[in-house]
């Protein structure tokens, strides 16, 4: 058992929430989103940036983080000054423009929040303000988080300042939920897509953040937290602030009882008894888990897509590659192990009867039942 960080040191003074605390300063410091992090460094070092922007994606993945970022390079003193830093595509982080961005009080960077102003009422406040040149920068910012719930007229009033803003005036548009667009808006607006971060990735940053904060946590449960957080950087960030306020070290066990996921070790090894065809095992395996209080349902759900890749990689050895991104080196060569047992004509029903048993187990008042039938239907004919 690895112990990432050492033990907390106590103070009086309320710290801010981690998912804020390490919020990227910098388009570099953007983890997983490589090809908009290249565009955007590439415009500002130009200094050509556009007047309307729309970034879509999964919660958690940077979207408003990164329009902050933008509204930073964009009135960032010494990269206006400068243009050899200006080259470099990033802000300075120290001139006072940028030191009221990060604080959230600069008057030039509005942020409206779509979901609780989503009306007509709104955006004609947005057409009337931004009208008015910037109080301190060049560029006035206004950044609507959570787009895709403006009302249908919202968004029509909103179509000619998207087309013709005034010359100090840039839009960022942020959403989870593209396809609710219209048209007629997304047109107007040069798109970034930003993707799910790896299970990987959010490790890698859950380490350093629990080292700078001196968090005691093992390995495998800083993994289980970064699966739980499903590709939201700040679910993680989230979920490691209330696990470190549990005081002591914290194990995967705790991060099973917060969370109601299932570890991957406790996959892997229901996994492993199913591709033996041990019934026996497997039964008492499941009635165990459950007697222990873990969720089945996660257990099941958790097996259905390990197994999905453990098959994958059985057929086709070559999407090891691919699935760098996701697993750790030990876990990829355990699951190279059991790729092995894999019997081909028995894998495709294998997947089946395991999603229609997630899939009953959802509604149903005994969970374990749909679980048992399903392996009993599945591994019976193998004694």
């Amino acid at each position: 058992m690895i112990i990432i960080g050492r033990s907390p040191i106590i103070s009086n003074t309320m710290s801010p929430v981690l998912y804020r605390k390490y919020r990227p300063k910098t388009l570099s410091a953007v983890i997983g989103q490589k090809e908009t992090v290249h565009l955007l460094q590439n415009a500002a070092a130009r200094d050509r940036f556009a007047h309307a922007y729309l970034f879509y994606g999964p919660r958690g993945t940077g979207k408003t983080t990164t329009a902050r970022l933008l509204a930073k390079l964009l009135n960032c003193e010494k990269r206006n000054k400068e243009e050899k830093f200006r080259l470099e595509g990033e802000p300075c982080n120290n001139c006072q423009l940028c030191r009221d961005i990060d604080a959230g009080i600069s008057f030039d960077v509005i942020e409206i929040d779509a979901a609780s102003n989503r009306g007509i009422d709104e955006i004609r406040n947005l057409k009337e303000s931004i009208r008015t040149v910037p109080a301190a920068g060049r560029f006035k910012v206004y950044i609507i988080d959570e787009a895709h719930m403006l009302t249908g007229a919202a968004f029509n009033a909103l179509l000619k300042t998207l087309e013709e803003p005034p010359p100090h005036g840039v839009i960022i548009l942020a959403t989870t939920e593209y396809e609710k667009l219209p048209a007629t808006v997304t047109s107007r607006t040069q798109r970034f897509l930003f993707k799910k971060p790896s299970k990987k990735e959010i490790f890698e940053k859950l380490k350093n953040v629990v080292k700078e904060e001196k968090i005691q946590v093992t390995e495998d449960a800083l993994e289980l937290v970064a699966a739980a957080a499903e590709g939201s950087f700040r679910d993680a960030e989230s979920l490691l602030d209330q696990l470190g306020s549990l005081g002591g070290a914290v194990d995967a066990a705790t991060v099973e009882h917060v969370t109601g996921r299932v570890g991957i070790t406790r996959i892997e090894t229901f996994s492993k008894l199913i591709l033996k065809r041990d019934l026996k095992q497997a039964l008492e395996y499941i009635e165990q888990t459950h007697e222990e209080g873990h969720n089945l349902v996660e257990l099941t759900k958790g097996t259905l897509h390990y197994l999905r890749k453990v098959i994958a990689l059985s057929l086709h050895p070559a999407l090891a590659e691919s699935f760098e991104r996701e697993l750790t080196r030990d876990e990829l060569e355990r699951m190279r192990e059991l790729a092995a047992l894999v019997d081909p004509p028995r894998a495709l029903p294998l997947l089946q009867v395991l999603l229609t048993a997630y899939s009953e187990m959802r509604y149903s008042p005994v969970a374990i039942v749909p679980l048992e039938i399903a392996l009993v239907e599945h591994l019976k004919n193998s004694h």
